[in-house]
């Protein structure tokens, strides 16, 4: 013991250790403690939706209209609850629900009645089971699940081409799941309306093998959608090429207040022998926005494949966030559930429908009545919650700073936002910049 005490206080050297102290004393403290982790961080450019939201918000003109919100409001300008939702919460009240896991795949009711909403039950599809479909975060959740799956698995081109314009969250959701995005013309500005000729003309362009996204109906955001014989001739040009298509459906039942009616393209491509993928989301068509329901589906080539392609499709999502919330799709899979419910669902999707299709109307009469020399069929011939106005970013600039109209600098309006209370005061406005 005493040995190693006295090799101990040889190696101790007490000149050697106070220089130490002295050299650590000079050393600046930015060499002792990092910056902070998070110093390049740029800061990004805000939401321009949210931003329109909040000049909103500050602006305390009377007759102020916001036409950027992207959810429905009823005559009064207020959020609406479907009454279906409630009588729907209710009945799901009265069965004592526990909030335990669900499934990694989703509920099993809420996706089979998700899918035969889609795709309808007399088709091959749902009584082959031949649908791979997964419980997603809504709509834009649903979207990226497809992508990653896209990115994974899709034996073709990683390239995903989109219409121009498209969905402003379209290009950060693939491009984040690994797929590189293009573009194919799709709205014609000179018209406000669908460049069919510019659309089939790229088409024919694209590689073969390529993914090419298409909606469903009610274009977002232009309104614009193909008629039913230029689905056909889309659907036959894209099968020709051998693209996969990518269909996003947002809007059924609420684009036309028919749910078949808005189902017609998907249906068409799927009658034509197309492999898609769809994502659906039940925001719009049942008002459930925070309640985030919707669903992701692959059409496989039978029920082993779909097998296969459902157990990839769990194992994306479980490291993404393991389960998905069960409140919506409660909500969803009882109203779908009960045949009761399910019918004054179909009469409060097309009341709400309807009040968008009047509010278009209404717009276009009160333009004419302002007299108004400028051709505004576009706005009724468009179809869904939005509309592409033809209105340049000048114009737009005049209606926000004159008269308290909030829109994006597209000229994009959401119809959901007009009412029979300020339609006049909205086509005033309108006739005033741009005649």
């Amino acid at each position: 013991m005493t040995g190693t005490l006295a090799n101990v206080s040889k190696m101790f050297n007490p000149r050697m250790f106070r220089l130490q102290a002295r050299i650590m004393q000079t050393v600046p403290e930015t060499h002792v403690r990092s910056a902070s982790w998070w110093s390049g961080v740029e800061l990004g450019p805000p939401d321009a939706i949210l931003g329109i939201t909040e000049a909103f918000k500050k602006c305390d003109n009377p007759n102020k209209i916001n036409l950027g919100v992207g959810a429905y409001r009823d005559d009064n300008g207020k959020p609406f609850v479907l009454p279906t939702v409630k009588e729907a919460e209710k009945k799901m009240a009265a069965n004592s629900l526990d909030h335990e896991y669900g499934p990694i795949s989703g509920l099993g009711d809420f996706t089979k009645l998700s899918a035969e909403l889609a795709f309808g039950t007399s088709g091959d599809i749902i009584k082959a089971g031949r649908n791979a479909t997964v419980q997603g975060i809504s709509g834009t959740g649903s979207l990226k699940l497809g992508a990653v799956y896209l990115s994974k698995f899709h034996t073709g081109n990683k390239v995903i081409y989109i219409p121009t314009p498209s969905w402003g969250n379209h290009t950060p959701i693939f491009k984040t799941s690994g797929l590189d995005v293009k573009q194919y013309r799709y709205y014609d500005p000179s018209n406000c309306g669908l460049d069919f000729k510019g659309t089939m003309e790229d088409i024919s362009k694209i590689p073969e093998g390529s993914v090419i996204l298409l909606h469903a109906c009610a274009h977002n955001p232009t309104g614009v959608d193909p008629k039913p014989e230029q689905w056909k001739e889309l659907s036959s040009l894209i099968k020709k090429k051998n693209l996969l298509p990518y269909f996003d459906m947002a809007y059924q039942g609420f684009a036309s207040g028919n749910i078949d009616k808005d189902a017609f393209a998907l249906r068409q491509f799927v009658d034509d022998g197309h492999q898609v993928l769809l994502a659906q989301s039940f925001a719009k068509n049942m008002g459930l926005y925070g309640e985030r329901a919707g669903a992701i589906s692959v059409i496989c080539d039978s029920a082993e494949e779909k097998d296969r392609v459902m157990s990839q499709l769990k194992i994306i999502v479980r490291p993404m966030y393991s389960n998905p919330p069960i409140n919506g799709a409660r909500i969803v899979q009882t109203i779908l559930g009960d045949p009761s419910l399910r019918s004054k669902w179909l009469v409060d999707v097309k009341g709400m429908a309807d009040r968008i299709i009047s509010m278009r109307t209404k717009l276009t009469d009160n333009l004419k009545k302002e007299g108004s020399a400028k051709n505004w069929a576009h706005i009724t011939d468009q179809i869904g919650m939005f509309c592409f106005t033809g209105l340049n970013k000048d114009q737009v600039e005049k209606l926000t700073k004159d008269f308290s109209i909030f829109l994006t600098k597209d000229g994009r309006i959401s119809v959901a936002g007009v009412t029979s209370k300020n339609v006049e005061y909205l086509a005033h406005a309108m006739h005033t910049v741009t005649k």
